[in-house]
């Protein structure tokens, strides 16, 4: 490590440490600060869920102390800095933002705490435990520590049900059937409270609409030995429960409301009625036929809360709904059964919306430019809950870098339309069957034009035909049979074609301008619950290009690799993203993941298709790195040459990442993180030099490191990131580990620290 690395590390423990001095200073003469307590559990028999009764009890080890960040109590420094008589203007926005009230040991009451744990380990089943504490007393500060003696705990030796002539006490002995309680469970309040919750919501499915937990009481008896501790449950219902709340209910009338205002005048409502659901609207706004197929209640059935909830998670799901809301009304009893009336109240989004974007793009790249998007949505197109999407751009770039490079100019237009219908289109009349959501059919049509300033034109055409869908919350489908991609290379000027001489994979990837593919697409997503301690993510891609057009080719008799004149594209390709986080504690985030992807040219093909190809490096990939600017494999770019002019790019991709993530105050983030990662190509290409994959992969990674800071306002999250090289694959094979670390050199932060701006998190 470098003087100006180590003199860099010594200020930052003097910053840190001119904190913590000035903090003692300002603690009253008979006052502690609390620095927190901790807890030790003691037992002469196993206990098999220790950790989660630990963390349990360590919730209860109030108050919280203050808060440190990296060492230093920032938030009582600014506190007690806004105290002064004269605090100033900063001292005084400080402690508005950040600041933080005193916990003094004064604050803490022992006895209380000491109260706490013993009900909550014998609300865990852990009866006549002992509890101590002791004191840790400085002279400005202090702490404490709990140890708990731990007894054996009561088990289970018989679990029933008191049982009543009432007809609802048969469907409860029938669930007893299913409970978890067994002879070795541990009384436990919280395992009662889930068997009570388990049985009020299998009641609720089989129509007891009016049906509550509470009404379920437990009954313990622990005098049954005292030298085994065991213990005898017994399951009754309260005394005087209602007796709508004994009886199951059946829905006997359904009223949808596909345009529902509070403004719309009841003399204008007209019925139509399809399979015994009313839909009553003034406005024609939905054809009933079809909003019928997303409804999974119908008329005469028992009362069930899951099909109520799927039913308004698919009308949600069409997209034309601001508001779905079912509401349930009770009519009158008759016999032993109670009977609803369902209302579905839909209150529709504004049907069209026109939004414009100006933008202001600078890459990595060294491109900059003006950019303008603008998107036309229509909703509900056909009155069958269909949204069309008309989109455009124009964009303008320039390369910003000296010499030669500095002439470069972009100029690009794009037009795309999208058809997407809440149901399944095909040849033959489809009804979907999945319960969670609605399958969604799209079709699309595009045009780009790109005018690469004075080296090419390219004129692409696109078109798919596709379905997606969720199959429950954490499961997703995309599968399109249909997508295709016709590139015209309209003009190519000598300095292009003196590149594409010198690479002939390059022209290949150009000449292969049809692509005729079937590409599918699976996510399984556990990061969205942001309350679970390990979360997984799994995302696989597949996609294979043509061998339709080959043997369409091969029946034709025309010439090899082309399809009427054109030259077709054909390969297959996987990509597959596995992402982990571990959640130690709470806002705090170690997350992980390792991607790679695989592109397999065949028949005439000698490498994917320049747009289907893998690049790395960037404010996703590996950081400490340009955009596009890693590999392929140990090759070196000659930034003299015009194959400059090209981003790096390969048929093989393998990346792995790791970022700590931490909070700092507020909406602000911390990172730390460190990634790697390249790209190869399958075949060898003599232009670019080490650039095939082989088994010496590994030593050809690219190694990053560096911090970030995230601006996380609830769903928007703007990223900073800094990095630097850790590992250079294109240096001999020796020295590709090493960095100078000369941060006080100008050359070198500007050789070594690459700065990422990006919206949303890397992974």
């Amino acid at each position: 490590m470098r003087t100006s690395t180590k003199n860099i590390f010594l200020a930052l423990l003097v910053f840190g440490g001119s904190f913590g001095c000035s903090v003692k200073k300002y603690i009253p003469e008979d006052e502690q600060l609390y620095t927190g307590a901790e807890i030790q559990l003691d037992s002469e028999s196993k206990i098999q869920d220790l950790d989660e009764i630990s963390s349990e009890l360590n919730e209860l080890l109030g108050p919280e102390p203050n808060s440190k960040i990296l060492g230093v109590r920032f938030g009582l420094w600014a506190h007690y800095k806004a105290q002064k008589e004269k605090p100033g203007f900063i001292n005084r926005f400080l402690n508005d933002k950040f600041g933080e009230e005193p916990i003094y040991f004064s604050d803490v009451s022992v006895g209380r705490t000491e109260e706490l744990i013993l009900n909550r380990l014998e609300n865990r089943g852990f009866f006549y435990s002992s509890v101590s504490s002791e004191v840790d007393l400085g002279d400005k500060f202090a702490s404490m520590s709990y140890q708990a003696q731990v007894t054996q705990p009561y088990t289970l030796q018989k679990y029933q049900l008191a049982e009543d002539s009432l007809q609802i006490y048969s469907q409860i002995s029938s669930l007893l059937e299913e409970t978890e309680l067994d002879s070795a469970s541990r009384f436990d309040l919280n395992s009662l409270k889930e068997e009570r919750t388990r049985i009020d919501q299998q009641l609720k499915d089989r129509g007891y609409y009016n049906f509550n937990s509470e009404y379920l009481i437990f009954e313990a008896d622990t005098n049954v030995s005292d030298s085994t501790r065991k213990f005898n449950l017994y399951l009754r219902l309260k005394r005087d429960v209602p007796e709508k709340s004994l009886i199951p209910y059946e829905i006997s009338r359904i009223n949808v409301f596909p345009n529902y205002s509070i403004n719309e005048s009841e003399e204008k409502l007209d019925t139509v009625v399809v399979e015994g659901k009313n839909f009553i609207q003034g406005n024609f706004i939905f054809k009933p036929e079809l909003l019928n197929d997303y409804i999974l209640i119908e008329k005469g059935q028992t009362y069930d809360p899951k099909l109520s909830r799927l039913s308004t998670n698919r009308l949600s799901s069409i997209g034309n709904y601001k508001f779905v809301n079912l509401r349930y009304d009770e009519l009158n009893t008759s016999d032993s059964v109670a009977h609803l009336e369902a209302n579905f109240f839909l209150s529709p989004l504004t049907k069209r919306s026109v939004r414009a974007e100006v933008l202001g793009i600078s890459k990595s790249n060294n491109f900059a430019g003006p950019a303008l998007n603008l998107t036309y949505r229509n909703r509900n197109l056909f009155k069958g809950g269909e949204t069309l999407n008309l989109s455009t751009r124009f964009g303008y770039e320039f390369q910003v870098g000296g010499g030669e490079r500095s002439n470069l100019k972009s100029f690009e237009y794009g037009i795309k339309a999208d058809l997407i219908f809440p149901r399944v289109i095909f040849f033959v009349p489809i009804r979907e069957k999945l319960s969670y959501s609605v399958p969604k059919t799209k079709m699309g049509l595009g045009f780009e034009y790109l005018s690469r300033g004075g080296l090419y034109r390219l004129n692409t055409f696109s078109a798919n035909y596709g379905y997606f869908w969720n199959a429950n919350k954490w499961v997703y489908h995309e599968l399109n049979p249909i997508s295709i991609n016709l590139v015209n290379q309209t003009q190519t000027s000598p300095e292009f074609e003196e590149i594409l001489e010198q690479n002939p994979f390059l022209r290949r990837s150009f000449e292969q301008n049809f692509i005729v593919g079937i590409n599918y697409l699976f996510n399984y997503n556990k990061l969205i619950d942001k309350d679970r301690r390990h979360g997984v993510f799994v995302g696989t891609g597949l996609d294979i290009a043509g061998n339709l057009l080959n043997g369409l080719s091969n029946l034709s008799g025309s010439e090899s690799g082309k399809f009427l004149g054109l030259e077709y594209a054909q390969y297959a390709k996987i990509e597959q993203d596995l992402r982990y986080y571990f959640r130690p504690a709470k806002e705090h985030v170690i997350a992980t993941r390792l991607w790679a992807g695989l592109g397999v040219p065949i028949g005439n093909s000698l490498s994917l298709p320049y747009v289907k190809q893998f690049f790395s490096g960037g404010p996703n990939s590996v950081r400490a790195f340009r955009i596009r600017s890693i590999g392929p494999g140990s090759y070196q770019v000659d930034e003299s040459s015009t194959n400059s002019f090209f981003d790096q790019s390969g048929d093989i991709r393998l990346e792995g990442n790791i970022e700590y993530r931490f909070p700092i105050f507020s909406f602000l983030k911390g990172a730390l993180f460190m990634d790697a990662g390249n790209i190869w190509l399958w075949n060898e290409n003599e232009a670019l030099p080490g650039g095939k994959f082989s088994k010496d992969w590994f030593k050809e990674l690219a190694v990053g490191t560096g911090i970030g800071l995230r601006v996380d306002v609830q769903f928007f999250v703007i990223r900073f990131d800094l990095a630097t090289p850790l590992r250079y694959p294109y240096l001999p094979e020796g020295d590709r580990w090493g960095n100078t670390w000369d941060v006080g050199s100008k050359t070198w932060r500007r050789n070594n620290l690459n700065f990422n701006f990006a919206i949303g998190y890397p992974f």
